[in-house]
């Protein structure tokens, strides 16, 4: 059942998928706005397809900022890459420049304000990691970077990547680590196991604080259970 819930959802939901995406990418030279409601669109999309086709279902503990800020998402699947345009209203996405390179789909992400890292330009990647990241902030946009760099397995809890610190003390502004479980049923495969995948927004790490120390609370935050974890007041 789970086989045949799956192709199902991965027919629709692309399905879907092309017309839209087509349509943005027409209209992102003329109109900013079609470019962030679209990708909202899309990202309601895949949500609806993900919980009445794949069964797969979405449980968010705790306030989702929209304010400057930067949100440190832990990382095992797919799934947590689209919620980035589901729970914000203007979230500016760190990503593997890869990914901006894919045709329509990277010239949309450009227009909405992803940031590219291409890690094999070291130091002048980050350079203009930070230098993108603080346009961003100007306009008031939220920060979002999955510190760990590539999704992991389920129970995987690698060390951070220099690219959270980096921000941290060139922004000045606090983290929201978040914590997740989706690779229990999201997997790299077609089939998806239907249950809930559980956000947990937990409560902020202020800046200022020494790498050491930042990056120790934010290693353990994003690897808590996010059924238990403490989590932001609204």
């Amino acid at each position: 059942m789970a086989s045949l819930r799956s192709f199902l959802f991965a027919l629709v939901f692309l399905g879907g998928t092309v017309p839209l995406a087509l349509f943005i990418a027409a209209a992102a030279p003329f109109s900013p706005a079609v470019v962030q409601r679209g990708s909202h669109l899309w990202s309601v999309w895949f949500v609806w397809c993900a919980r009445v086709l794949a069964g797969v279902r979405l449980e968010v503990r705790g306030a989702v900022p929209q304010h400057p800020c930067l949100v440190a998402f832990k990382h095992q699947s797919a799934f947590e890459t689209y919620l980035t345009l589901y729970l914000f209203r203007r979230p500016a996405v760190v990503m593997k420049k890869e990914l901006l390179d894919i045709p329509v789909w990277g010239f949309i992400a450009r227009r909405h304000g992803s940031i590219g890292v291409d890690r094999s330009r070291g130091t002048a990647a980050l350079k203009l990691l930070l230098r993108e990241a603080k346009e961003r902030v100007g306009a008031g946009r939220p920060i979002l970077i999955f510190p760990e760099g590539t999704r992991v397995p389920v129970g995987a809890a690698p060390p951070l990547r220099a690219g959270l610190a980096a921000l941290y003390q060139t922004t000045g502004l606090a983290i929201v680590p978040v914590a997740l479980d989706s690779g229990r049923l999201w997997g790299k495969g077609l089939v998806k196991q239907p249950g809930t995948v559980t956000l947990a927004f937990q409560p902020e790490i202020p800046p200022g604080l020494p790498k050491e120390e930042m990056e120790a609370l934010v290693h353990a935050a994003i690897n808590a259970d996010p059924r238990t974890a403490a989590v932001r007041a609204q």
